[in-house]
């Protein structure tokens, strides 16, 4: 799995009414300024020089691996499963070294040696251990099943058996090196540097960008203003956001053009057939099959015209395009860290004590960073790390009741990732398309626990309008950026380079198909697409939001349909982590993936909230 896990825009998170009467919130739990992780026993409290020493020992490793070169097709199950224990200790070395480069980097884009200085370290010892995955990629089918029917390598049988998908897109043990060498100072590099160039955005919100003002505030408080009740901080909100992107956004846009370029280079040399293939592979999902999520989530691209027409009903207004994250609640609150806490593991343990007992570890113990800081990359993540250690969470807490359900979506990550460690190295992370699936359950999780709560008309629109927001913004506008990456990587192999405006022109279109005839899009909003993480560090990403947002909406489904006997299933499918194939993980929880009315399954539930939210809203006197 891609580590850590970036998120894009989060969908805009729940919304409370005012409560006068409660007493002032500190303003350091407010901002959560204490809540920050230690990362330091990843490398046993040895700070920086720790990662260098991890590296050592794991090229150490390496070196003695070298002992296998060319005995692979000759080793019994026995030898093969010592070789891959030797591997899973170079592999939990290097697993830590990389993670704490990567979560420093993480809160300082300043300072970028050490990850840098990690990476070229880390692509040397990967280029001396290639031979293995070419060995094993060339061993015929019978010859592999018999090894791995023995129990002895029941620990990486899946991951054996997975990493033969690339025996079609493998190259030569001399080209591998080189590409790995290369990548060092290519994509990883280029995607270093998007990551130092949005985290130093700064938007003037008092001028809108256009003179002097107070100072300048960081790209994620800005976006957070979007979902204030009150149209006019909206509107200048948007503006100061767009005159913050505009300085340096043909930086950005050279990088997004090198890396596609990259990309269509390296696609064209290991054969895959379109850009998103490799994707795909990494997923274990098929191109046919990733289409048809596509084309599913397109064609009833009426529900988020259907909701924008009532939202725009609801505010009585025509909406832009920055009123999309607009809350329909009639005031908004600030939201303190220790509340939101509590309302989260309250919501787990409605669920699952044991789940909620897994949630406390990250605020009983330092494995979390949430304040915003200058140079803290901006999003939120979870890095799972390796199993021999634990997940760590990085937030920007502003404030906003949306940050309720972004803690509770990360925390759904780190759940997962914390009950499948005994997997091991090398079944502990789960593709791409299943790693959604936590994160979404508990942020369903805790709105079905607040709709529990209240039966005033208006507060349940504001919490049901959450929802579609929720799943509109994960499955809906997700599956327009992943038309927009289609776009830009279509665009960029058979025409060339991108100019800004093309950019601009592509953005405006996917977003304009989704939004639907109720939502005005406007010219600064064509230089949104421009501080879009995933895009850059995983192209291809963003379609497993909307199947892991669908596939979750169905295992809650399940889970309302049979109570408390569903939870035991459902935890050993997080514990079970990557150690079995998509299907055979959603199959664990009474979902078949191979079903073609399966997308509409969950689609059909969203369709469904939309009508609850219709009703809400007429009870509620919003709307006639």
């Amino acid at each position: 799995m891609d580590q850590p896990l970036p998120e894009t825009e989060r969908p805009t998170g729940t919304q409370g009414s005012g409560d006068e009467g409660a007493p002032p919130v500190p303003d350091n739990d407010l901002t959560a300024a204490d809540v920050a992780w230690d990362i330091e026993p990843l490398v046993a409290g040895e700070g920086p020089g720790g990662v260098g020493e991890m590296l050592d020992r794991s090229e150490e490793l390496a070196d003695r691996l070298d002992a296998y070169r060319g005995r692979i097709a000759d080793l019994t199950a026995a030898e093969l499963a010592e070789m891959m224990g030797r591997v899973a200790e170079m592999e939990d070395l290097m697993g830590r070294a990389m993670s704490y480069a990567s979560l420093r980097f993480s809160v300082d884009t300043t300072e970028g040696a050490l990850l840098q200085a990690a990476q070229e370290k880390a692509a040397r010892i990967g280029t001396r251990v290639l031979f293995i995955d070419l060995e094993w990629a060339a061993l015929d089918d019978a010859r592999v099943e018999e090894l791995l029917a023995d129990p002895v390598l029941d620990f990486c049988a899946h991951h054996l058996r997975s990493q033969r998908r690339y025996r079609d897109h493998l190259l030569s043990e001399p080209e591998e090196k080189i590409l790995t060498e290369l990548s060092v100072t290519g994509a990883s590099a280029w995607s270093r540097l998007f990551d130092q160039l949005t985290s130093a955005i700064r938007v003037d919100l008092d001028s809108g960008g256009e003179g002097p003002g107070s100072e300048p505030v960081a790209l994620e408080q800005a976006l957070s203003l979007l979902s204030s009740p009150d149209r006019e901080t909206r509107r200048r909100a948007a503006e100061a956001v767009t005159a913050g992107l505009a300085p340096g956004i043909e930086n950005r846009a050279y990088v997004f053009n090198t890396l596609a370029q990259d990309k269509a280079v390296r696609d064209r040399l290991r054969g895959y057939d379109t850009w998103i293939s490799s994707r795909n592979l990494a997923n274990e999902a098929s191109d046919e099959s990733v289409a048809a999520l596509i084309d599913a989530v397109v064609a009833r691209y009426e529900i988020p015209h259907r909701w924008y027409e009532l939202k725009s009903r609801i505010l009585g207004h025509r909406l832009a395009d920055y009123d999309r994250g607009a809350t329909v609640a009639e005031s908004e609150r600030q939201v303190g860290w220790s509340e939101a806490r509590e309302l989260v593991l309250d919501s787990y343990r409605s669920f699952s004590p044991e789940l909620a007992d897994t949630a406390s570890r990250f605020f009983a113990n330092p494995w979390i960073d949430a304040p915003l800081r200058p140079r803290k990359r901006p999003g939120a993540f979870c890095a799972y790390t390796v199993p021999s250690a634990h997940p760590f969470v990085l937030l920007n807490w502003t404030s906003k009741s949306r940050d309720v359900l972004t803690l509770a979506h990360e925390l759904g990550h780190a759940c997962h990732a914390y009950l499948s460690r005994p997997q091991g190295i090398f079944h502990f992370s789960t593709p791409l398309t299943v790693a959604e699936t936590a994160s979404v359950f508990g942020e369903t999780v805790t709105l079905g626990r607040m709709l529990e709560a209240t039966d005033d008309p208006a507060e349940r629109l504001a919490l049901l309008a959450e929802s579609l927001e929720g799943s509109i913004a994960t499955v809906f506008r997700q599956t327009a950026m992943n038309r927009f990456e289609d776009a830009v990587h279509t665009e960029r192999r058979e025409e060339g380079e991108l100019s800004v405006d093309r950019f601009g022109e592509l953005w405006a279109q996917t977003q304009s198909d989704v939004l639907g005839p109720a939502v005005d899009v406007t010219e600064g909003y064509r230089m949104w697409w421009s501080y879009i993480p995933h895009f850059i560090s995983t192209p291809g990403y963003v379609y497993a939001y909307a199947f892991g947002q669908l596939l979750a909406l169905s295992v809650y489904h399940r889970y309302e349909e049979q109570g408390p006997e569903f939870v035991p299933r459902y935890l050993e499918m997080l514990a079970a982590g990557g150690s079995r194939s998509p299907e055979e993980l959603a199959a664990m929880v009474g979902c078949d993936l191979g079903d073609p009315g399966f997308w509409d399954g969950g689609l059909d539930i969203v369709a469904r909230q939309l009508d609850l939210a219709e009703e809400a809203a007429r009870a509620a006197g919003r709307i006639r």
